[in-house]
């Protein structure tokens, strides 16, 4: 098998508007800011076009969803054509009427939509009502080809569980990407809020660590209170990992910025050569995995 040549990634760290048009516009010039920096693939946040409207069920909101190929789709694939890279997406879809999917867009480097992920898991958690949205996905966890190497790309609450990173991993991606916005209640902030953070920066470690592969998750950053007081406060901390969980770049909590981070293919096979995760794994005694739950059950 011929060696993969490295290749640059960027995540795009925002605060959101509460005008899509200029949430778009912005994620398209930080698409650009990356792409001079020579990254070759360049992830935004989720749901990066608009606040974070679950904080709330409001039926007004599904006006924000949009097709898939569609308006946004159209302008990214025309930035990423422009720029030469690969454009992560994380967008509202109306599939059909009455029919919505927190879903992510692959934009390959002509501007070409190469593939879709639709949110497998779906919260509903105070302030995180996304239930009321969104259909769960019904395309498993796949892996994209892109011009750079080949990827994985989950959703937020889907980076909890270790199934999906599994899944993807198993396609052969290099890196998962995870779209992300989470945040602190700001009532309970001073308490569990850095438990909180350090449970999330620790599960995705976890996930590269346990899979041999990079990991990257991108997160807005901002305090939102689209519906009343007191709101969310999306905590950033954006990071990339390698294969074996060192940190390789990582932005603030409370700032706008783009992180960038090198892939380099042959560090994955290092990892696994030291750690071989894969070839340990007892594929022939997890059935039960796809059961809910053992304990107290007739066998």
């Amino acid at each position: 098998m011929e060696r993969r040549a490295p290749y640059q990634v960027s995540l795009i760290q925002m605060a959101m508007s509460e005008d899509p048009a200029v949430n778009l516009e912005t994620a398209c010039q930080r698409i650009r800011q990356a792409a001079a920096t020579g990254s070759k693939v360049v992830c935004l946040p989720e749901l990066f076009r608009s606040l974070y409207f679950c904080q709330s069920e409001d039926t007004a909101h599904f006006a924000l969803a949009e097709s898939i190929p569609g308006p946004s789709t159209e302008k990214l694939g025309q930035v990423a054509r422009e720029c030469g890279v690969t454009v992560i997406a994380s967008l509202f879809e109306r599939r059909a009427p009455g029919l919505y999917h927190n879903t992510t867009a692959v934009l390959g480097h002509h501007g070409q939509l190469i593939g879709i992920y639709r949110k497998m898991h779906i919260p509903d958690d105070p302030g995180f009502y996304e239930k009321f949205y969104f259909t769960p996905g019904d395309l498993g966890f796949p892996a994209f080809d892109i011009n750079d190497g080949r990827i994985g790309v989950l959703i937020c609450w889907d980076q909890w569980y270790p199934e999906a990173a599994r899944l993807a991993a198993l396609q052969g991606a290099d890196i998962l990407f995870y779209p992300t916005a989470i945040g602190w209640h700001p009532t309970e902030k001073a308490q569990v809020g850095q438990s909180q953070h350090d449970a999330w920066r620790t599960i995705q470690r976890s996930h590269a660590i346990a899979n041999g592969v990079f990991v990257a998750s991108v997160n807005r950053v901002g305090h939102e209170t689209p519906v009343q007081p007191p709101g969310l406060e999306f905590w950033g901390g954006s990071f990339i990992c390698d294969p074996f969980g060192v940190v390789l770049a990582e932005a603030s909590t409370d700032q706008e910025e783009i992180i960038t981070a090198q892939i380099d293919p042959a560090r994955i096979e290092e990892v696994r050569q030291g750690w071989p995760f894969l070839r340990d794994r007892r594929i022939d005694a997890y059935a039960d995995l796809s059961r809910r739950f053992l304990s107290g059950e007739p066998s």
